[in-house]
C-alpha cells in the first residue's frame, strides 16, 4: 500500500498533475481503499493540519513580502548591491546575490526572492553578455536564500509542526545564510578565471565607500526591516506570530508613505495576489497534512525508523542518511509539501538521538531547498528559466557548481552546529 501510494504520486506529478492536486488525489483514494477509514476522514485531517496558531503569520508575511516588492524596494536593493559588491570580478551576479539576502528580510520565500531579484537583474546580466542558463542556475540558487535568512516560510511551517520555537529557527538562519552567500560568491569568483566567461572579469567600477554612504538613505527603511522583526524577538517584545504582522504594518508604511510607489488603489491588487499566494501554500499544506497522517496510520513512520536503524544507530550517520532521503525526495516533489509529510518521521528521528532542535530544524529546510534546485525536477530552477527565457537544458548545464555550493554550506553546518544553534541559545536562553 505505501509503495503504491508513492508510486502513484509521482505518477501523477510526472503527468504534469499540479503538487496540490496529485497529493490530494493520492491522500483521497488512499484513505478510502483502506478498509478502517472513511473519506470524511480527508477534509477533517486537512483542517487539523491547519488548525494552528503559528501559521498565522504565514499570510502576514507574504502580504509584507507583496508589499515590498510593488513598493520598488527590491529595485532600490538591487541597486544598492552593486553599488557595495560591483567593483569584483563578476560584479553583477555578485550583486545578485547579496540583494537576494536582504530581499530575503522581508520576503521569507525562495520563489518570490527568485522572482523578484531576476525580473530587476536579468536585463543588465543579458546586457553584459551573462549566459542565460548561468544567470537562470545562479539566481535560482541564491533563491533559496529566502528561506533560510528569517523570516522564512519554510520554517514558520516546519516550526509550527515540529514544536519548535519559530522564533528559534529563525535566529538559526542567520549564520547559514551567510555561509550560503560566501559560497556562492566564491563560485562566481572562480568562474570569473574560466577562458568561457569572460563576461564575469568585468567590474562595475571601483570600490567607493562615498558611494556606499551616500546609497544608504535610499534603502535604510528596508534594512531596518529585517533589525525590527529580530529585534522584537531577541527583545521579546512579540513572538515569531506576531511579528508577522509588525512586518506587515511596517512594510505597509515604507511603500505607501516612505517611497510613496502604492496607493489605496494598489491594495485590492495586492491583497488578492497575496491571498492566492497564500491559498496555494495553504492548500498544500492541508493535503500534505492529510497525506501524513494517512502515512503515519500505515505506519510509513515506523518503516522509515526501522530502515534507518538498520543502517546505522550512529547519530552523525544517521542524520546524512536522513538528508539524503531529504533531498532525493525533494528532486521530484514540491520541497513544502515533503517536509510537512516527513515531519512526523523526522521529529521522532531527532528526539531519539538527541539532536538540539535549531541544528537539525536548520539542517531539514537547507536539505529541502537544495533538493529543490537540484534535477531532475527542480523547481527553483524550472522557476529562474521561465523568468530568464531561457531552456531548462541550458540551466542545468550551469547549475552543478551552484548545488555544490549549496552543498558545500550545509556539510560546514553539518561540521560546524555551532553555526545554527549560537544565535539562538545565545539569545533565547538570556531571555
Amino acid at each position: 500500500m505505501l509503495v503504491g501510494l508513492f508510486i502513484a504520486l509521482l505518477l501523477l506529478i510526472f503527468a504534469g498533475a499540479p503538487v496540490l492536486l496529485a497529493i490530494g488525489v493520492v491522500a483521497l483514494v488512499g484513505i478510502i481503499l483502506t478498509p478502517e477509514l472513511v473519506p470524511a476522514l480527508f477534509p477533517q485531517k486537512m483542517f487539523a493540519m491547519l488548525d494552528s496558531f503559528s501559521l498565522l503569520a504565514m499570510p502576514y508575511f507574504i502580504l509584507a513580502g507583496e508589499l515590498m516588492a510593488r513598493g520598488g524596494i527590491s529595485k532600490k536593493l538591487v541597486q544598492f548591491a552593486e553599488t557595495v559588491v560591483g567593483h569584483m570580478r563578476g560584479g553583477l551576479g555578485q550583486a545578485s546575490v547579496i540583494a537576494s539576502m536582504v530581499f530575503a528580510n522581508v520576503s521569507g520565500s525562495a520563489t518570490a526572492s527568485t522572482s523578484a531579484i531576476g525580473s530587476i537583474l536579468l536585463p543588465s546580466m543579458y546586457e553584459k553578455g551573462y549566459k542565460g542558463g548561468f544567470s537562470a542556475s545562479l539566481l535560482a540558487t541564491a533563491g533559496i536564500i529566502g528561506s533560510i535568512i528569517p523570516p522564512s516560510m519554510v520554517m514558520i511551517v516546519y516550526g509550527a509542526m515540529a514544536g519548535v520555537s519559530i522564533g528559534g529557527l529563525f535566529l538559526a538562519g542567520i549564520l547559514p545564510g551567510i555561509v550560503i552567500v560566501a559560497s556562492l560568491m566564491l563560485t562566481i569568483y572562480l568562474h570569473s578565471y574560466r577562458t568561457d566567461f569572460p563576461e564575469l572579469r568585468h567590474t562595475m567600477g571601483k570600490f567607493s565607500l562615498r558611494k556606499i554612504i551616500k546609497a544608504i538613505p535610499q534603502v535604510w527603511v528596508a534594512i531596518l526591516a529585517p533589525v525590527i522583526v529580530l529585534g522584537g524577538i531577541l527583545g521579546g517584545i512579540f513572538t515569531a506570530t506576531e511579528a508577522g504582522v509588525v512586518a506587515c504594518i511596517y512594510s505597509f508604511l515604507v511603500a505607501f508613505f516612505v517611497y510613496r510607489a502604492v496607493t489605496i488603489k494598489d491594495l485590492p491588487a495586492l491583497l488578492l495576489k497575496a491571498a492566492m499566494t497564500t491559498t496555494m501554500v495553504v492548500g498544500i499544506i492541508s493535503v500534505a497534512g492529510a497525506f501524513s497522517w494517512l502515512l503515519a496510520f500505515l505506519d510509513f513512520d515506523q518503516s522509515v525508523m526501522s530502515m534507518i536503524m538498520s543502517v546505522s544507530q550512529t547519530p552523525i550517520i544517521v542524520l546524512l542518511f536522513l538528508v539524503a532521503i531529504m533531498m532525493i525526495l525533494t528532486m521530484f516533489v514540491e520541497s513544502l509539501a515533503i517536509l510537512v509529510i516527513m515531519i512526523p518521521v523526522i521529529v521522532q528521528i531527532s528526539n531519539q538521538f538527541g539532536f538540539d532542535p535549531y541544528f537539525f530544524g536548520m539542517i531539514m529546510v537547507m536539505a529541502t531547498q537544495i533538493g529543490a534546485t537540484t534535477p531532475p525536477v527542480a523547481v527553483g530552477l524550472f522557476v529562474a528559466t521561465s523568468i530568464a527565457g531561457t531552456s531548462y537544458d541550458q540551466t542545468l548545464k550551469y547549475c552543478w557548481p551552484f548545488v555544490a555550493a549549496l552543498v558545500l554550506s550545509m556539510i560546514l553546518v553539518l561540521v560546524f552546529p555551532w553555526l545554527a544553534t549560537w544565535i539562538p541559545q545565545t539569545f533565547l536562553n538570556s531571555q
